[in-house]
This record gives C-alpha cells, sequence and structure tokens, in this order.
C-alpha cells in the first residue's frame, strides 16, 4: 500500500475517533481508540515503538517513543494541545530522520474540527 493510501485511512480513522469521542481527553484515550479503528480498518501497526538516538554509531542510551507506526511507513504522533506549535513539527521530523520512515501524520484531537488539529510532514 503506498504511503497516500495509508495516510488517508489513518486520518478516516481518525477522524471516526473525533467524531465519536469529540476533543477534551488524554492522549492515551485517543491512542487506544485510534489502535481500535486501525484494526478494524485491517491496517497493521505497532504503538509505542522504541525509537533509540544512535550518535556516531553509539547508542546513547536514550530515546523517543513512537505513538503509532502503521504499515511499518507512516509515523503517527498524536496531541492534545490547544494549537499545534512548531516544536510538534520539530518533533515528528526528527521521529522521521531518526526512524529513516518519510511520511508522518501529526494529530491533534483537541480541536473543534479534526482538519484544523492535522499535520501531514515529509522527510
Amino acid at each position: 500500500m503506498e504511503f497516500d493510501a495509508i495516510s488517508q485511512k489513518v486520518l478516516g480513522c481518525a477522524l471516526e475517533v473525533h467524531r465519536t469521542l469529540g476533543p477534551g481527553l488524554l492522549e492515551t484515550v485517543y491512542e487506544k481508540a485510534l489502535a481500535q479503528e486501525l484494526t478494524d480498518a485491517g491496517l497493521q501497526f505497532a504503538a509505542q515503538v522504541q525509537l533509540p538516538v544512535i550518535y556516531k554509531g553509539r547508542d546513547l542510551g536514550c530515546g523517543f517513543r513512537i505513538d503509532l507506526l502503521v504499515e511499518n511507513s507512516v509515523v503517527v504522533e498524536l496531541k492534545t494541545v490547544d494549537q499545534l506549535a512548531p516544536i510538534h513539527e520539530a518533533q515528528i521530523l526528527t521521529y522521521l530522520k531518526l526512524s529513516g520512515h518519510r511520511i508522518g501524520l501529526l494529530i491533534n484531537f483537541n480541536v473543534p474540527l479534526l482538519k484544523h488539529g492535522v499535520k501531514r510532514l515529509v522527510h
């Protein structure tokens, strides 16, 4: 499945979660609900994927967690903030760089209309 098709399916699942739950809940609730929608849509994914930081060939022993990695190709970072900020975009771009993946979706569920809380990023 190509990146655009995966991204569209993920966004459709996120829209269903937002339509059902609305804004105002914790990020973990949206992550679990989105995981259920992804499963129902037949998409393969992993949640809370460890992302080590490798510096000059050495693991620094610290790292990050990708909220969801869908079809082993699209990095999905979830937020529940008043509004997305440049630091959120920088975070997902860093995840893309460190993981070697090209496409990322930044989804903020704490908005009245989900379309105002979605950014697609390419590395």
